[in-house]
This record gives structure tokens, sequence and C-alpha cells, in this order.
């Protein structure tokens, strides 16, 4: 996968709020949530505005747990999570939420461990590390597999995220399906309680702290790593193959769980069978009111979403992520065609 920058902000405004003399305000739409997507939310609300200028989407990088609470609490048009909503979070909400998939992304571990440029991790290694069981960089059950590696006699300074957040919620429904000690102690969520290790806001913050860190190892989004030009480990599979997180990796991640995908879209793809799949991908889903009682915005809200699954899928290889397999698109634009909008 070639490796860019770009650039990754706190908050998107996908138009200019301050207009022209004599020139219309757009229509403000407010959504907030998942780090995990911003790099992608971001260039689609900016190339949606730019087709569209009465529109305007305003996205806040929150993270999960704060997308799924203000959508709940009516203060956001729209949220964004990494984590699906529970049925007890969905029973609170005044109005039905649809779970909408807009991409595909994966969950590095990502390192800062100088003269170490290449790392396999095993399930096992990477759960005993954040369960500080494994706890110098030359442990035994990590020389194993990196037998020409230079790993030293450091204690390793394990970093997760501190707010809620969808990524932990992919990271660690990962690890409670390999590794029976970690879903017994642990277990998995949006905020679980980490048995070691330093804690960063957002994706962002995670990033920064492993860049700053020296000896550490943490967990993101793949974007927030090459942004940063941090590596990531090569993960080994269930089928026993170190496989490195590419477009093609992810998509194979989501290929049985598309043919079979649940008409409310809320599917775990973390540890597939696949022997190509990156075994720590995920789908990420936009939280939208199947009801959305103002018009102006409900119309504006639903533009979005196709607009997303036809012009916007097209966006997604240049960021590192990977496109919605075509099952799903057609899928989805069954359900948005029954949100309802007015009245």
């Amino acid at each position: 996968m070639r490796r860019r920058r770009i650039w990754i902000g706190w908050t998107v405004l996908a138009a200019a709020l301050v207009t022209a003399p004599g020139a219309y305000a757009a229509q403000l739409i407010n959504g907030a949530g998942a780090t995990f997507p911003y790099p992608i939310y971001s260039k689609w609300f900016d190339e949606f505005h730019k087709k569209y200028p009465d529109a305007a989407i305003n996205y806040q990088s929150i993270g999960s747990g704060g997308g799924i609470r203000q959508v709940l609490e009516g203060t956001v048009d729209f949220g964004a999570s990494d984590g699906p909503m529970t049925d007890e979070q969905l029973a609170q909400a005044k109005v039905p939420i649809l779970h909408l998939p807009t991409v595909l992304g994966a969950v590095v571990a990502t390192y800062n461990l100088p003269g170490v440029e290449k790392l396999k991790l095993t399930p096992e290694a990477l759960a005993g590390i954040f369960l500080g069981k494994i706890t110098t960089w030359n442990d035994p059950a990590l020389v194993k597999e990196n037998p020409t590696a230079k790993l030293p006699a450091i204690p390793i300074v394990p970093v997760h995220r501190s707010d809620g957040s969808g990524t932990s919620f992919v990271f660690t429904d990962y690890l409670s399906k390999v590794s029976p000690e970690w879903q017994k102690s642990v277990g998995s969520g949006t905020s679980v309680n980490w048995p070691v290790g330093i804690g960063g806001k957002g994706n962002e913050g995670v990033t920064g702290l492993v860049k700053q860190t020296p000896n550490s190892i943490g967990y993101v989004e793949l974007v927030y790593a090459l942004q940063n030009g941090l590596p990531y480990a090569d993960v080994r599979n269930r089928a026993g193959r170190y496989v490195p997180p590419t477009l093609a990796s992810v998509t194979a991640a989501a290929a049985a769980a598309a043919a079979k995908m649940p008409e409310d879209f809320r599917v775990s793809i973390t540890d597939p069978a696949s022997a190509d799949a990156y075994p720590i991908s995920s789908f990420t889903w936009l939280l939208i009111p199947s009801r959305i009682p103002d018009k102006a915005k409900g119309d504006i809200i639903k533009q979005f979403l196709g607009w997303m699954l036809s012009d916007g899928q097209a966006m997604t290889t240049p960021l590192n992520y990977a496109p919605l397999p075509p099952a799903v698109i057609d899928m989805e634009r069954r359900a948005i065609d029954k949100i309802t909008v007015g009245g």
C-alpha cells in the first residue's frame, strides 16, 4: 500500500460559514463521532459542498462513544461509530437509528521501536502485551516470530484510547475472539478497563503518544500511522498467515460478511477465516435517524448518502480505505429510500 501524507485537522467544516455580501448561508448539517474514518469524511464533506454549495456538513471528530451519545441526545443530525450501537442503546433512541456502512478500514498495531522497521505479532502476543503479560520487547514470544530483528531488553509502553472509541471496540472485539483470557478479564467495548498502558484521546492522540514515546505500541486506524510515518506490525491471521493491512486484505476480510449482511448492517468482520484477510478490519457506520422532521436537512442528508455511495466510494482508496462491496451498496440504497423526511 502506498504511503501518503494527508492533512488531518481537528474539526471539519465543509463550507465557508461566513459568506460574501449578498450571498445566502448554506444549510448546516451537524454530525459527530468516530475518528477512525475522519480523513475520508473530511474529504467527502468538502467535495460534497463543492458540488452542492447550499449544503455544509460540520463534523466533530470526538470518538464513537461521543457520536453515539450525541445522536441519542439529539444534539447532532447524525452520529458516526466504528462499533455498532448495542440493543440497549438503540432502545433509548427517540426514533429508530440506522447503521449505514461508509467504508472499510484496518486497525493496526503501530509502534515506536528504534531500529525495528518490520515486526510480526501473533494474536497471543498482541493480547499478552495489552494484558501486561508480555512486558519487554525481547520477550521470547516476540523474538520467536522476529528472529532477525534487534529487539531490546526494554519495557514495552502500551498506548490505548482514553475516550469512548469505535477503534477500541474493533481492537478489543478482535482480542476477545483470539484470547480467552482477554475475553474473560477485559472483554470488548468502546470503553474497557485497560490492564496496563497510557491513554490518548482519539486516533490522533494515540498516534501522537506513540510517536513521542520510544518503545511504545498502540492501535490506530491505518491512515494515522501512514500520515505520521510510523511503522505497523503484520498480524498473523486465523489461517496462520502474516498479512499486512492493504486494500485487498481488508476487502477479503469483508467478503464473507458482505454475502450475509444482516438487514441492520451491524456486523463484526474481525478474525475472519479467509487466508488473504487482514484480521483487524472493520466497517464503519454513519448513525442516521430513520425519521428526520426538518425537510431541508433531511433532503440534504439523503442526497449526501446517495452521493457517498456513488462518487464518494471512488475517493476511498487514495486515503487507504477500502470501498464498500457492491452487494452492501445495493442493500444500503434500499435502506436510505426508507428514511422519512418532513412531517
